[in-house]
């Protein structure tokens, strides 16, 4: 393991937060991005994420093409309320449980921040559209959710991000498909 890819990742992940605090602060959910993704400190998820750095896509990618898993994944997911994936229960037939409000503006912060951070220069208002519409061929999300994010990631790529990303729109999107 090479001692700069502690310090890259490092950058990565703190780059990654600062991002999506901006976001959350703006979606109004100060706090939500005040301690998003804390757990990717913690020695299972850093240790990976140094070992398997690159630089322009997620660790956790590499982690899985070596050992056909990823041990960081698994115990991000299962503690970051965040995640879509945190909210299936694999007993039930279909995705049925839904994320709350606040939980579903943070992904939407957190799904933008990696492409930003991820995609660099390249990143624009149609990159996070293009990738949620390969990403959930494969994603067990329930319907409305997953509705609801299509709906978001298209007004980004006609408006941008600052106009879609507050707690008015968000909110409003959210109640048209999941209706809280």
């Amino acid at each position: 393991m090479k001692l700069v890819n502690f310090f890259r990742h490092l950058h990565t992940v703190n780059k990654h937060r600062f991002l999506v605090f901006k976001l959350c602060v703006k979606a109004g959910i100060p706090l939500q991005g005040l301690v998003h993704d804390l757990s990717k400190y913690s020695f299972v998820e850093f240790w990976e994420g140094v070992k398997y750095y690159q630089g322009t896509y997620s660790p956790i990618r590499n982690a899985r093409k070596e050992l056909g898993y990823s041990e960081a994944w698994l115990h991000h997911k299962g503690r970051n309320k965040h995640h879509y994936e945190y909210w299936y229960d694999y007993g039930l037939e279909k995705a049925e449980i839904l994320m709350p409000y606040k939980y579903f503006a943070e992904m939407v912060c957190d799904q933008l921040a990696a492409g930003m951070v991820y995609d660099g220069k390249d990143w624009n208002n149609s990159s996070q559209l293009e990738y949620w519409m390969r990403a959930r061929e494969v994603a067990r999300i329930d319907e409305r959710i997953d509705k609801a994010l299509i709906k978001v990631y298209n007004e980004i790529k006609e408006k941008g991000v600052n106009k879609v990303i507050n707690s008015y729109n968000l909110k409003k999107i959210y109640k048209e498909f999941v209706g809280e």
